[in-house]
């Protein structure tokens, strides 16, 4: 039978389980997971490799799943981006999966993700998760199904837990017989487009939601300024943004104890990432009214990031050749 493959899109709102059904997905952590709403800031990338095993009627293919930022009105900068980045995470997707809390009650953000889905014109599926964390999974769920099944809007109603991998299994071999005959878009042997120096980034962040409370998570921001591979050594030198003096005293703590105890956590990870030992150096900065800023948000987005060490580097090397030249000129 034939390969299949193609782009399936993660779509819901905040905290309804996206990232975490991308790492089990995938088999493994790629995305940041934290109880604080709208973690995902970035399109992130993850890719389901499946051979055909032998004497086995189902196909071989790979899934390049796009996980996106929670589904909001944005009023912020920040929260625009991230709404051009679930924008950007549509165009082209075979497949959309989306995202619903079973513990949550319908509300208007609901809509707005249901919404996006009738103007993509693009087949989905629509996952009820978190069903492990219900008393009564049959009562609750059949008039769920129900409901969201007379909308029209989905070709399939699944229950799943993300977390507990309940209905995944499934899931996988539904999404497989969606998708088309196609090529092999990445290889074998990758599983996610994304830099090591922005995953490290993003595990300090983690690190940063989960070891502070209120307003100051949602006003830091990871800056990776040095990322130096070795073969014993990894050394990493990032910034932690914030918008007030405030906040920046909260995240150093008395003494410094917050901001060695993130560095410690946020290093054992990063450690697993890379394969070496990590030298992280971590500072705070207060950036006031950074999410308001359209510029410095987008300086934030790693693919910019790349795009301006490229250009970095190749400023670097036209310089040395012309530094020879000049050489040879004398």
């Amino acid at each position: 039978m034939a390969f299949r493959s193609g782009f399936v899109c993660i779509l819901g709102r905040p905290n309804a389980g996206k990232s975490t059904l991308l790492n089990t997905l995938v088999g493994e952590k790629l995305a940041i997971v934290s109880p604080k709403p709208q973690t995902t800031r970035n399109r992130i990338l993850g890719i389901i490799q499946l051979s055909k095993q032998p004497g086995s009627k189902k196909v071989g293919g790979q899934v390049i799943l796009v996980d996106t930022p929670g589904v909001h009105r944005p009023d912020t900068s920040l929260g625009k981006k991230m709404m051009a980045e679930v924008q950007e995470g549509l165009e082209g997707c075979d497949l959309l999966l989306v995202l619903v809390d079973v513990t949550r009650k319908p509300d208007p953000a609901d809509q707005m993700v249901f919404e996006l889905v009738q103007r993509s014109n693009t087949p989905a599926f629509l996952l009820l998760n978190k069903i492990d964390l219900l008393h009564d999974e049959k009562a609750k769920l059949l008039p769920l199904m129900e409901r969201y099944a007379k909308t029209g809007l989905f070709s399939e109603v699944v229950p799943i837990s993300a977390r507990k991998r309940d209905g995944i299994d499934l899931l996988l071999e539904k999404i497989l017989e969606q998708l088309p005959e196609g090529p092999r878009y990445f290889p074998e042997d990758q599983s996610t487009d994304q830099p090591v120096r922005f995953m490290a980034g993003e595990i300090i962040r983690e690190q940063v939601l989960l070891a502070t409370n209120e307003e100051v998570p949602h006003a830091t921001t990871v800056i990776v300024e040095k990322f130096e591979e070795g073969d014993r050594l990894t050394r990493i030198s990032a910034a932690i943004i914030c918008e007030r003096e405030g906040q920046k005293a909260i995240l150093v703590g008395k003494g410094g104890q917050k901001l060695k105890a993130i560095g410690t956590a946020a290093r054992k990870f990063i450690e697993a990432l890379v394969g070496t030992k990590v030298f992280l150096e971590l500072f705070v900065k207060v950036r006031s009214g950074w999410r308001e800023s359209a510029e410095f948000v987008e300086e934030t987005d790693w693919r910019h990031q790349l795009e301006m060490l490229a250009v970095g580097k190749s400023l670097i090397a036209g310089s040395k050749t012309a530094m020879v030249r000049k050489g040879r000129a004398r």
